[in-house]
């Protein structure tokens, strides 16, 4: 049952037990004898009194098909779980009105049945699965919510991939575009310095002229004129 997609699997022993026992009492009932009618007609006119309109066989045959057309829809996959426990809630509420409306079932000023009120009280059961099926969470609605939380997760993680990426070209930028380019740019800096204070050590400037040789010729000597340019 579960195979079709409509029927849940917690869904399957509600149903398939409910509907077999709901369409074997039917199919008894169809053919039952005038004993049986008119003890199942009376019970039912005292609840609901429009029934002494209808005479008790036929009564008993409504019934039996009303049981069949329930038990076959639980029994049926393609029937969804929410209609089918809708109309086994109201088949069980019928009969539970039945339980509190006939004298001698339950007991004087209580809930609880009697000895011959017992079979009837049992139907309380098929009310609370009726209840069970019917509130049970709609399978679309579910699907839509996974399908947003889904949706929501993937764009959480597009966002976070978009920050990392930010982050990555930011200090991409700040390395001079290329991985490890700011370490050799800093490198070539403190070799420039450190050659500049050697040549200072020595007293040489940045033109090559020595500082002793600019005292003694004077600035205004021309580099031409000097023997060290020759």
């Amino acid at each position: 049952m579960s195979g079709c997609g409509k029927v849940k699997a917690w869904q399957v022993p509600l149903r398939l037990v409910t509907g077999a026992f709901i369409l074997h009492s039917g199919m008894e009932k169809w053919d039952g004898p005038d004993e049986q009618a008119q003890g199942v007609h009376g019970m039912a006119r005292q609840t609901f009194p429009f029934l002494e309109n209808i005479d008790a066989p036929r009564f008993l045959k409504l019934l039996a098909a009303g049981e069949i057309a329930l038990g076959a829809a639980l029994l049926t996959p393609m029937v969804p779980t929410r209609l089918a426990g809708a109309a086994l809630t109201g088949f069980a509420g019928s009969l539970m009105a039945v339980y509190a409306q006939t004298p001698g079932l339950r007991k004087e000023g209580s809930v609880w049945p009697t000895p011959d009120g017992i079979g009837v009280s049992k139907d309380s059961w098929l009310l609370a699965i009726g209840l069970a099926l019917t509130l049970s969470p709609h399978q679309k609605h579910h699907k839509h919510v996974k399908h947003i939380k889904h949706a929501q997760h993937l764009k959480h993680v597009k966002h976070a991939k978009g920050h990392g990426g930010c982050h990555k070209h930011h200090c991409h930028h700040e390395q001079g575009g290329h991985p490890g380019h700011g370490h050799l740019k800093q490198a070539k800096l403190v070799a420039r310095e450190a050659k500049e204070a050697k040549r200072l050590a020595k007293g040489v400037s940045p033109d090559g002229h020595s500082h002793h040789h600019a005292h003694r010729h004077g600035p205004g000597h021309a580099r031409k004129g000097c023997p060290a340019h020759h």
